[in-house]
């Protein structure tokens, strides 16, 4: 009788290895699920919406909510001041807070990048420079800079990403700055320079890879903060400008109702808290992930 041979199993990928170590963290994998739905009404926004987000209905002005007294489920969320769907204004605003997010994180991340791969190997004078202005920059109260910015450019939705983009570009610069100056202290780099590397081969294609993983757990940890800053700026009147659904805007056309009609402020308000949070739970996940010595046993 011969015993079957168990067939033999080759070391997993390194994709799955992330994915194991992902998914040990419960509230990362639903943070994932929550931001994988937000991002598909936001792709869909067009499809799912049951109305347009400008459409105004005139004979349902401040329109209770479907579960409460005298609603319907024409308006499943009732609607706004001026007649507007809140369910629409709201999936129409998912698309407007996550392009603000990720067009902030990704300027940042490429800017940061060139910059802080600069302080590190173009010299002290160079350094002192860009570190300087990034601690000038950090100085200031990102809310009251980034108003500032859109008060002298004008209020618009690309200035606001432009505002929160000057606001979130030394977190990166200053993280690549720190682990590319670590990693040049390391005997692989000093190999890779008795090899005759040259300098921008040196810095961009050995040690840059090795600074992304903490540089990925703050590009997504950075979406969020751009969504709170976006929205802070909207519901100042600083940010996209009417009729634009913006989460921030939209709590700003109701806070005058937040007795009568509190759903006008609770939604966008929920909107904007479920998206962070889920965010920031997914950046916790990629965080553990990443870092060998933040996985669990």
């Amino acid at each position: 009788m011969t015993l079957p041979v168990p067939e033999a199993t080759g070391p997993s990928s390194p994709l799955r290895q992330f994915w194991q170590a992902f998914r040990e963290n419960r509230g990362a994998v639903m943070g994932l699920a929550v931001v994988l739905f937000v991002f598909a009404l936001a792709l869909l926004a067009d499809v799912v919406a049951p109305h347009s987000p400008t459409e105004q209905f005139r004979e349902a002005v401040r329109a209770a909510p479907a579960w409460a007294e005298g609603g319907s489920t024409q308006f499943l969320f009732g609607t706004d001041s001026l007649g507007r769907d809140m369910l629409s204004r709201l999936i129409h605003g998912a698309r407007i807070s996550l392009l603000i997010g990720l067009s902030v994180m990704g300027v940042s991340f490429f800017i940061g990048v060139g910059l802080g791969l600069a302080c590190a190997s173009l010299g002290q004078a160079v350094d002192v420079v860009i570190t300087r202005v990034m601690d000038l920059i950090m100085a200031v109260p990102s809310l009251v800079l980034a108003i500032l910015v859109v008060a002298v450019l004008g209020p618009s939705l690309t200035n606001t990403i432009v505002a929160v983009t000057i606001v979130t570009l030394p977190r990166y610069v200053r993280l690549l700055r720190a682990s590319a100056m670590g990693e040049l202290q390391k005997d692989y780099v000093t190999a890779a320079k008795v090899a005759g590397v040259g300098p921008w081969r040196l810095m961009f294609k050995t040690v840059l890879p090795n600074c992304l993983a903490p540089l990925i757990v703050q590009a997504a940890l950075g979406v969020s903060d751009a969504i709170l800053e976006a929205a802070a700026l909207g519901f100042l009147g600083l940010g996209a400008q009417p009729p634009t659904a913006e989460w921030g805007t939209m709590l700003a056309d109701a806070r005058e109702f937040i007795r009568s009609d509190p759903w006008l402020v609770t939604l966008p308000g929920l909107a904007i808290l479920v998206t962070v949070v889920a965010i920031n739970l997914m950046g916790d996940g990629l965080r553990d992930a990443l870092d060998p010595k933040m996985r669990r046993s």
